[in-house]
């Protein structure tokens, strides 16, 4: 299973990282900086409210659905025409609510006719996780790999031909950028529902009452924990919003925007282990194999990526900024780094937060994504009036860090699993490691002669990466002959 997992992984993190970096830092960096921080922020906060009501859309089924089918594939067949019709009345509800929270919030007509747009797809993105989570459930992870970079590379392609092809005369408007997502998950969608149709031999829709009882009631829990997750994640951008002047509102929230960028890339990476994981560790608890090792494994890979990840780009924070951005280049510099610090703690509940999805501990992650939610929307009340992003930043990054440290408490608790002091020694060297290179590629930055003068730091940058990598392997965090062995697993 570990093979599985580090084979498929490697996959994953290959297309992701080939097509989603031109996605983020092509394309919509390009949009930003194009439309302005005031329409993207207007267009960022629509998108965000839109999250915030997402959970109708699925209430849990996708979650359940993984969980469900890795352990029982059999089941597809059973389930998937019910299912369908079950999605397409929760679309329905979905746009009812949404819109009137938004006429009670006293929506103009601009921001109507752009959250209709976003409503239709976000159904569309929650169709296509629906669909992926069946085909991940059969452990057909390279097709699922394909279609996780599909509708971004469809993206990438309608934007570029807008923003580049000469195929307008009219200056690129923010409207443009979501019909272009529009088509790109439609698309993605529709092959996405011809694979899970060929593997379930559907034939028709069929309405059945009792089994959408049994659906929505074990589902539920988990549709709880995704709104409670998607509130305490999706806030803050909201309450800027709601809680400053409209004009200052939009303008915080795309400078809030702008050090979340950086951060939801860097996001993607813990976020591929999560998607692997539901199904492996579901079929391993299934089977009752040990999994400390699969733990142990995901964990230390993840964790050593978010350390040099984060203490990287917080140490090199202005140099990002002013490299992607051309205006409020400070602000947006103090908001990364407060969050990007928050990328160890969300790597962490993305390890031990699918292990006890896949365990079915629904109760107690619902309890600690309510923590979350209250600690997120308390901290936002208080410091957004005052500090304005950068207030928003730090109740998102005290909310990440307790959600990990609960997350791993309770892990412990449930698994009882040895504590490995030498591990966690380990651990903390490396961090300290990390920490020391970074100080000191920035006290003595080298004059490279393939750089200019004012890009020197990327040569320092790159050797800081470089000693982290070689302190990795050399505390054996990560060992190549360990890899090497567990690549040839089930040969």
């Amino acid at each position: 299973m570990r093979r599985k997992f580090l084979t498929n992984l490697g996959l994953l993190l290959f297309l992701n990282l080939l097509i989603k970096p031109v996605w983020i830092f092509g394309i919509d960096l390009n949009v930003q900086r194009i439309v302005g921080v005031g329409d993207y922020g207007f267009y960022f906060v629509i998108l965000n409210f839109s999250f915030l009501f997402n959970i109708i859309l699925d209430l849990g089924i996708t979650n359940f659905n993984n969980r469900n089918i890795a352990q029982h594939n059999h089941l597809l067949n059973k389930h998937f025409s019910g299912i369908l019709v079950v999605k397409l009345l929760l679309g329905l509800a979905y746009v009812l609510i949404a819109f009137i929270m938004a006429l009670i919030l006293r929506y103009s007509a601009d921001q109507f006719r752009l959250l209709g747009w976003l409503a239709l797809n976000q159904f569309l993105l929650s169709f296509i996780l629906y669909l992926r989570s069946n085909i991940s459930g059969f452990m057909m992870f390279k097709t699922d790999s394909f279609l996780s970079v599909l509708d971004r590379l469809l993206m990438i392609l309608f934007c570029g031909m807008l923003l580049w092809g000469h195929v307008i005369s009219t200056p690129f408007r923010i409207e443009w950028f979501v019909y272009s997502q529009t088509a790109a998950y439609s698309i993605t969608a529709l092959l996405a529902f011809f694979i899970v149709v060929k593997k379930s031999r559907f034939r028709k829709l069929n309405w059945n009452f009792p089994f959408f009882l049994m659906i929505m009631k074990q589902s539920l829990p988990f549709a709880l924990l995704v709104l409670l997750m998607t509130f305490y994640n999706r806030l803050d951008p909201v309450m800027l919003e709601s809680l400053l002047p409209d004009k200052m509102g939009n303008e915080q929230a795309g400078i809030y925007a702008s050090g979340f960028r950086l951060l939801d890339a860097a996001n993607m990476i813990a976020y591929l282990f999560s998607v692997l994981l539901i199904p492996i560790f579901s079929k391993m608890i299934k089977k009752k194999q040990p999994i400390e090792h699969m733990l142990k494994l995901s964990f230390t890979i993840v964790i050593t990526l978010a350390i040099i990840v984060a203490f990287g780009s917080f140490f090199y924070s202005y140099e990002l900024i002013n490299l992607l951005y051309d205006s409020h280049i400070e602000a947006s510099t103090q908001v990364f780094q407060i969050l990007i610090l928050g990328f160890i703690a969300v790597s962490t509940t993305y390890i031990f937060g699918t292990l006890l999805t896949a365990n079915g501990n629904l109760k107690q992650l619902n309890y600690i994504a309510l923590i979350g939610l209250l600690i997120n929307f308390g901290l936002n009340y208080l410091l957004i009036p005052h500090m304005l992003a950068p207030g928003s930043a730090i109740s998102s990054l005290v909310t990440q860090f307790t959600m990990a440290f609960l997350q791993v408490v309770m892990v412990q608790r449930i698994f009882r699993f040895k504590v490995n002091y030498h591990y966690l020694l380990t651990l903390f060297l490396f961090l300290i490691g990390v920490i020391c290179f970074n100080m000191l590629s920035k006290m003595y930055i080298i004059h490279w002669s393939f750089l200019p003068a004012q890009k020197a730091w990327l040569g320092n940058f790159a050797l800081m990466l470089i000693a982290s990598v070689f302190l990795a392997a050399f505390l054996r965090l990560w060992s190549l002959r360990s890899l090497m062995n567990i690549l040839r697993e089930g040969r």
